[in-house]
Order: C-alpha cells, then structure tokens, then sequence
C-alpha cells in the first residue's frame, strides 16, 4: 500500500465530514494500494475509513502482492454485495467514487437506511496532482511514445494499411519495455484523417498525402500520448495553412500555463486562434485531458472548465481541424504545470514535415 497517499485521502474524508469511502474503481485502487487487478464483474472494493484500518475485499481468482492492508476474500460462491454491506453499519456519512454501481448501492441502502451517502471526488483530487516518483514514470513513457512513433513513421511504405501500420507500433511497445497502448492506436491516411477518433482500417497508403498518428502506451502503468500530422508528397497552399494554423494554436496554448490560469484560458488561447484564422467551425473537441493511470482521467482543458490548473498536473495540448472529406491535422503534446510555466513530455518535431 502506499501510507502517504492513504494518509492524505483520510485527511480529505475527515475534511469533507465523511465517516469513510467506498473504493471501486480498479484505477484508484491501483494509486492507493498497489494491486494492479481488472476484476471485471467480481467484487474489488477497498474501504478507506477517515479514522483506522483500511479493508481491501478481492476474489481468492485475484493474484497480487502482499497490499499489507487487512484483505476480506470472497468466492464466487459468496454473496459478494451482501459480504460488502456487513463492513459498513459504523459509518454514518459515506463517501463512494463515481463507479460503485446499483449492485452494491442498492444493497447498502437497503440495510442502512439511516446512512448518508455522496459521491467523493477526494481520491480524483489526489490523483490530478502527480508526485515526483510519477512525473519520473510519465517522462519516461512519453520517451517511449516519441521514440516508437519515429520508427513508426520510417517504417511506413506505400501499400501498407492503417491496420498494419497500427500493429507495428503496437508490437514496438513491448520492444521498448512499455506494457502495451494504453488506448487504441489511431492511425489515419488521407481524408480519414478529418475523424478525429478514426478507428485504423484497410486503407492502404499511396505514398501521398497526410499521415496522422495518435498513439500512447503503458509504461509502469503510466499512461503517454501524443499526435503527429505529416505530409508526403506535394503539399497543397491549404494543407499548409491547416497545418501551421494547428502548430500556432498549440503553441499558443502553451504560452499562457502556469499555476492559476484557468482550464478554460488555456483553451482559449488555441481556438481563438483557430476561429481567427477562418477554421473555427472544424476545431471540434476540447483542447485536452488529463492523463495519468488512465488516458483519460478527470478535469480536461475545455471551454466551460473554469478550475485553476496547479502545478504537478499533466494534461495534453492538441488543437485539430477537421475538414470532411479533405484533410485534418492535430498535433498533440503532453505538458507538467510547473511552479512558472510548464514542461513538455514530448520531443518529436512539430514543424510541417
């Protein structure tokens, strides 16, 4: 178990007026105790009181190390959510992460009526501000991503397919001592390009045109990411005005980080930018997210988020247009908010290429 992390979560729940918290994302159990476990529909729940013992309960299939925590086993024989609710008659006010589901509140409610519960946000809170021993992780898979998506690119030949080109890098993870993609590799030639969340597929690579590649992976199960936009071939008047639109506006964004500034601000920054320049309408999705244990982890650089961000955390910065049926660039980077400004994680060549 980490005791430092679990230490300043209590202080959260005692904080907030909470007997105690209810733990079932695998995620967060991952940050608290250690035990890297995907328990699909069987019970992983840990109990984290605001005073005393935390109880971990896990199914006797689970295989993890020594937590050092008290560990409740159940079988599939057992009445998981009803083993649950027997460890909870003592708190009055409980706290549970946004993924408990029905199966175990219902039955909770059911035996204690009388018992106050919310959803907590303290362990999301926990998590966005990332300690040294993360940020370590994190740089070094962003090493990984940049170094991967560079042969990536020098492997590409024409006739080859987004599948084929997906399946490399995806391979050239493990060859770099990365787990795996975190999330499914984009790959996405020509027009395919404008999808932002293109699935790769049997297109084949003429030898021409726009290359757009989104890909991130597990490393020490931190999380990178990263896009690349590169052109082969003639590049039109158009695709070049796009594309140094794109490089502007994530350059832009970067300029106005540091502690304090809003989530929104930094959004701004880049798709005023883009408005100006006459794309507004195909800049589609908010600026960032960020990222961590998961890809996608609460609070995002979006247009409605007014949250200062503050120094530790680590979200992306990738600006897109998107024009059906013609062409579309996003280039992305990973940043840290640093005590002035901000870090980025990722060292592969942005300028039109």
């Amino acid at each position: 178990m980490n005791a430092d992390r679990i230490n300043k979560l209590q202080k959260k729940l005692r904080a907030g007026g909470l007997d105690a918290a209810l733990v079932s994302n695998p995620t967060s159990i991952l940050y608290l105790t250690g035990a890297n476990i995907y328990p699909f529909e069987r019970m992983w729940m840990l109990i984290v009181p605001a005073e005393g013992e935390c109880i971990l309960f896990a199914n006797k299939l689970f295989v993890f190390p020594d937590t050092g925590l008290k560990t409740v086993w159940h079988t599939d024989s057992d009445n998981a959510p009803e083993l649950l609710v027997g460890y909870l008659s003592e708190y009055k006010k409980l706290g549970v992460d946004r993924d408990v589901t029905a199966k175990y509140l219902v039955p909770i409610i059911h035996a204690y009526p009388d018992t106050e519960l919310c959803v907590t946000g303290a362990i999301d809170e926990l998590r966005i501000v990332k300690g040294e021993d993360e940020l370590a992780i994190m740089r070094k898979s962003s090493l990984i991503n940049d170094a991967v998506i560079e042969e990536a690119f020098a492997y590409l030949k024409p006739g080859m397919t987004e599948k084929e080109l997906a399946a490399y890098i995806d391979a050239a993870y493990l060859t770099h001592g990365a787990q795996g993609p975190c999330f499914g590799t984009i790959v996405a030639f020509g027009a395919n390009a404008a999808d932002p969340h293109h699935e790769a597929d049997g297109t084949v690579f003429s030898g021409e045109g726009g290359v757009l590649i989104d890909m991130g992976c597990y490393y020490s199960d931190y999380c990178s990411d990263m896009t690349r936009t590169r052109f082969f071939g003639d590049v039109t008047d158009r695709q070049r005005m796009v594309y140094n639109t794109v490089l502007e506006a994530t350059e832009k964004a970067k300029a106005v980080i540091r502690p304090g500034v809003r989530f929104c601000d930094i959004d701004a920054a880049a798709r005023d930018h883009i408005a100006a320049a006459g794309f507004g309408q195909y800049f589609t999705h908010r600026l960032g997210h960020c990222i961590g244990l998961m890809d996608h982890e609460p609070e995002d650089v979006g247009p409605v988020n007014e949250h200062p961000v503050r120094s530790g955390m680590v979200f992306s910065i990738e600006p897109g247009i998107y024009i059906p049926g013609e062409v579309g660039v996003r280039i992305e980077d990973l940043v840290i908010v640093t005590e002035d400004g901000y870090e980025c994680l990722n060292h592969v060549k942005r300028e039109l290429d």
